[in-house]
């Protein structure tokens, strides 16, 4: 084998790629193309024809505009909430955990270890309106004695920023870890002080991170459908509470499958448009 890649160099790059190519053939392109097939029929349950009905699309854009809608709202608030609470937080860790750096981290991947349903399910017992939380909430009158947090838009937007805050704050710590301190040192030594100095020297050198991390957080919260499942009601269901109940409860596959690809290309839209704001170097850093 090693022989062959010295007498055909020009081979190398293609047969290391050729294993990830067929995986994501095998278990991506295959059913994102059978998936385009459902799409284009029409019928009933278990009378399909692919007849390139485009109107499936049209039709179910316009029937839930408003679960579409609301799926990108809720994401951009838990992308922002994670964004806002992760970075201080790893920002402490980069710069002052000192040897407890990795500790502190494992309590950011820890709750992978636990499965994303059981995690949600937490939530139920958090905001529950005879636990702690409302409790406390309730003894210092935020909020009044018939009021509470779970089902509400609230408990959905909390329970995926719980979700995916650790796609968040892995790279940002990754780009806060990579900053040479010796930047630091200098813009203090140009007279900078702590707040210009984070402003001019580590927010912009952080910025491949807060990409990483939007966007990592932001693509899978679109598509989620547990927490508004489970700590939402029907004014919080998003698309993919539809897409759901399109493919497994009333079988209706070919609106679920158009459903699933508008929201492929609304994000794939949403990403061009960050890309373009926020400039693609950045998205490479």
């Amino acid at each position: 084998m090693g022989s062959f890649f010295h007498q055909h160099p020009r081979l190398t790059p293609y047969l290391l790629l050729l294993p990830g190519i067929a995986w994501l053939g095998f278990f991506f392109l295959i059913p994102l193309g059978y998936l385009g097939y459902q799409s284009l029929q029409s019928g009933t349950y278990g009378n399909f024809e692919f007849t390139w009905e485009f109107s499936n699309f049209t039709n179910a854009f316009t029937d839930y505009r408003e679960q579409l809608l609301r799926s990108f709202l809720y994401a951009g608030i838990a992308t922002t909430a994670a964004l806002l609470l992760a970075y201080p937080m790893v920002y402490w860790i980069a710069f002052k955990a000192g040897p407890w750096r990795n500790l502190f981290l494992l309590f950011i991947v820890a709750p992978f270890f636990v499965t994303y349903l059981v995690r949600t399910l937490a939530w139920l017992s958090i905001l529950n309106d005879q636990g702690p939380v409302i409790g406390f909430l309730r003894g210092i009158h935020v909020l009044g004695a018939d009021e509470g947090l779970l089902y509400s838009t609230f408990a959905v937007t909390a329970g995926i920023t719980y979700n995916f805050f650790p796609f968040m704050a892995l790279p940002l710590y990754v780009s806060l870890e990579q900053i040479d301190p010796r930047l630091l040192e200098a813009a203090k030594d140009l007279y900078a002080n702590s707040a210009q100095a984070f402003l001019r020297v580590t927010l912009p050198l952080s910025a491949p991170g807060i990409v990483a991390g939007t966007l990592l957080t932001f693509i899978p919260a679109a598509g989620d459908f547990i927490n508004a499942a489970l700590l939402g009601t029907t004014q919080q269901t998003m698309i993919g509470n539809v897409i759901q109940a399109k493919f497994l409860t009333s079988l209706d596959y070919p609106t679920a499958a158009s459903l699933s690809f508008i929201l492929m290309a609304m994000i794939l839209v949403a990403l061009l448009v960050y890309a373009r704001l926020v400039g693609t170097e950045k998205l490479t850093g």
